[in-house]
């Protein structure tokens, strides 16, 4: 499962940033609970990653089967591009058409834009308020809607959130 993590974490990267496609990470270099931390060298960054505990899929209020990639929700730190703390999400399929993500974390919501396969809020600040909000929670709910209209909800643990986030921090400072 790591391994297909890392795969799309590069990936996920370079599309939230706008940057080429980069090559698979295979560099773990520590796991907190729920969380998983990774370091590249070239470019320089880092990032938390985790898969959901729990994936619901519903089509027309039915609960159905169907076929995703992997689905991730990843905090990146890019020292080289000024990034410091990007929320990012991939849902395992491409998203419907000027769609967006409602991401729950406690009492509060928040709305992702969609591009694709992937989902991230609109400004640093935002991503801010998410990081603090993920920091206190206890899990993060992300709903969304497909290309085909299947709705998903995607809960994710937030055990080991902080301390992974505060790891891939320190090694991209």
């Amino acid at each position: 499962m790591i391994a297909r993590i890392a795969a799309g974490l590069a990936l996920a990267g370079a599309i939230a940033t706008g940057v080429a496609a980069q090559g698979t990470s295979t560099n773990q270099v520590a796991t907190s609970t729920a969380w998983s931390v990774f370091e590249e060298s070239n470019p320089r960054e880092c990032w938390a990653v985790s898969a959901p505990t729990e994936t619901v899929n519903t089509r027309d209020g039915r609960v159905v089967a169907v076929r995703r990639g992997d689905v991730l929700l990843m905090t990146f730190f890019r020292p080289g591009a000024g990034v410091q703390g990007q929320v990012t999400f991939t849902g395992g399929y491409p998203f419907a058409p000027g769609s967006t993500v409602n991401m729950r974390v406690g009492d509060d919501s928040y709305e992702m834009f969609t591009e694709g396969e992937w989902a991230w809020p609109a400004s640093a600040e935002d991503d801010g308020k998410i990081l603090a909000a993920m920091k206190r929670g206890v899990d993060a709910v992300l709903t969304a809607r497909s290309a085909r209209g299947t709705q998903t909800r995607d809960t994710f643990s937030l055990l080991g959130y902080t301390a992974a986030v505060d790891e891939a921090e320190k090694r991209c400072k």
